[in-house]
């Protein structure tokens, strides 16, 4: 008869366990129930949110559920004060590759060049003293981020700005830069009283706080 499907070819009305566990596997392989599952970002926004939100509004009006909030808005507060008061954190140029110094390809740290003028000092080679202990000078407010050592930064440069920094030491600095000049590109000679007078000078500097910072380096 037109119309009417063999007994054997209906579809059970009534699956067997396997048979709707199969049905239903199938069924929410399609594409359109994949792609309506929250990713794993959204589930990690939502928690995030839902954490965040039980922190600014309590479930209940005591005190207790208010801690958290008041802890949160204090932390935050520390922080923006610190900023004002002292800055943001300055970056410590120590242990990172140094800049070319003075025209020369010198990266050696301020505590390696003190060893050297110290060496030299040693052998009485005052001139190769004075180079050295003025260059640990310089690399060391560089080191400090008190001034920005540049690659075509001078001696005198260097001098200026860091009297802009230390304005009580001016005189001195100007001394040892001239000094510092005049053994490197004039082939003038030096004493021990001179590399004695840069050396003290470092060393009363590398110990005092400067007037102001980042006091930047300008060849001329």
């Amino acid at each position: 008869m037109n119309g009417i499907l063999p007994i054997g070819d209906v579809p059970p009305l009534t699956p067997d366990r396997d048979e709707a566990y199969d049905w239903l596997v199938r069924e929410l392989s399609k594409p359109e129930y994949t792609a309506a599952q929250p990713t794993l970002i959204d589930r990690i926004a939502s928690a995030i949110r839902d954490w965040f939100m039980s922190l600014v509004i309590p479930s209940d009006g005591t005190f207790a559920a208010w801690v958290p909030v008041i802890i949160v808005v204090l932390v935050i507060a520390a922080i923006v004060a610190a900023i004002l008061i002292w800055g943001v954190p300055r970056r410590n140029r120590t242990g990172e590759r140094n800049a070319p110094l003075f025209g020369e390809s010198d990266t050696r740290t301020a505590r390696e060049l003190r060893d050297a003028a110290r060496v030299a000092a040693r052998a009485e080679d005052w001139d190769t003293a004075v180079l050295e202990s003025f260059r640990a000078l310089a690399r060391g407010l560089d080191e400090r981020t008190i001034i920005t050592v540049l690659p075509g930064t001078t001696a005198s440069g260097c001098a200026r700005a860091a009297s802009a920094a230390f304005p009580a030491y001016a005189d001195g600095l100007r001394a040892a830069a001239s000094d510092f000049d005049s053994v490197r590109y004039l082939d003038g000679h030096t004493t021990s009283r001179q590399y004695a007078a840069i050396a003290e000078l470092d060393d009363s500097i590398s110990r005092a706080a400067p007037e102001r910072h980042d006091a930047e380096v300008i060849a001329p």
